[in-house]
């Protein structure tokens, strides 16, 4: 009975972590995908978008549920500046700029963010703190489990925007072919910013959901959560959403399961013995297209 407890407890602790992961993931693949942009400061925007929730939260109180509405909406006018400011002046003008330009805002972000809010590590309480339910011959956290009825909310409203929206199916043409939805009149320049700035909404997400679940942050926690995006994006498959939801909860399971057997120095270390084999396997990931 033991055996089977642990085990149904790294699975629920995986699907948990991969919640954050599958949001980071999504939105990463979401400006790839449309703009076709490597951005490796994407953890920053979590990283923003848990700082705005929590200093909210501890100044007025709000439920920090509700607060990601407002983290969200925040990091899509940042994310829309970002968009025209630094990467449209650079499109097309080769990956090693773009590469350049994201390095570069991490720096950046990191220190505005440290001037505004110290570099000290942080954390915030959940309302829900220390609420359980019983599931089996677990008692899990109340929060974990709305992590991830959000995260399926947000999924599913991202879906739905995309295929039912005249703007979300702009999107899928720009992603497709961008010379071509040019040339049939779509604003691919407007699909970039609202592409860019839904991508950040969602690490966003990921960064509410980080800091209710109990993390501690400071303005450096999100280079490691962004590398990690992109491992689980290479895996899952370049400009694929369902191969970033897959992807994302491989990794947390993967990550769980490896800190259980392994001990916690390989938590971080297994999910790129995993991309590694996949890559050796599958060099276009689990649901990329092969190559002719």
């Amino acid at each position: 009975m033991d055996d089977i407890s642990t085990f149904l407890q790294i699975i629920f602790w995986g699907l948990y972590a991969g919640c954050i992961y599958i949001l980071l993931a999504t939105g990463l693949n979401l400006i790839f995908g449309v703009m076709k942009v490597v951005n490796f400061a994407h953890g920053e925007f979590l990283m923003i978008g848990a700082y705005i929730t929590a200093t909210i939260f501890l100044l007025t109180g709000i439920n920090p549920y509700v607060i990601m509405l407002v983290s969200m909406l925040a990091l899509i006018v940042m994310g829309a500046a970002v968009e025209r400011l630094c990467f449209r002046p650079i499109l097309g003008t080769g990956k090693l700029n773009e590469i350049f330009l994201s390095i570069g805002l991490i720096y950046i972000i990191q220190n505005g963010a440290a001037i505004i809010w110290t570099d000290e590590w942080q954390s915030i309480r959940s309302p829900y703190n220390g609420i359980t339910v019983p599931i089996g011959t677990l008692d899990v956290p109340l929060d974990y489990i709305l992590i991830m009825i959000i995260t399926a909310a947000i999924l599913c409203g991202l879906y739905l925007f995309i295929r039912k929206t005249t703007i979300g199916m702009q999107m899928q043409a720009a992603s497709q072919n961008r010379k071509g939805a040019m040339l049939v009149g779509i604003d691919v320049e407007r699909i970039d910013v609202v592409s860019f700035g839904l991508g950040c909404a969602l690490a966003a997400a990921a960064g509410t959901l980080w800091v209710v679940s109990g993390q501690v942050f400071n303005p450096y926690i999100g280079s490691i959560p962004a590398v990690k995006a992109f491992a689980i994006i290479i895996l899952g498959g370049l400009g694929s959403i369902p191969g970033a939801v897959i992807g994302g909860l491989l990794m947390g399971l993967a990550e769980n399961g490896a800190a259980y057997l392994l001990g916690g120095i390989w938590k971080d270390a297994i999910s790129f013995v995993i991309l590694i084999v996949v890559l050796i396997v599958r060099p276009t990931g689990l649901f990329g297209e092969k190559e002719d």
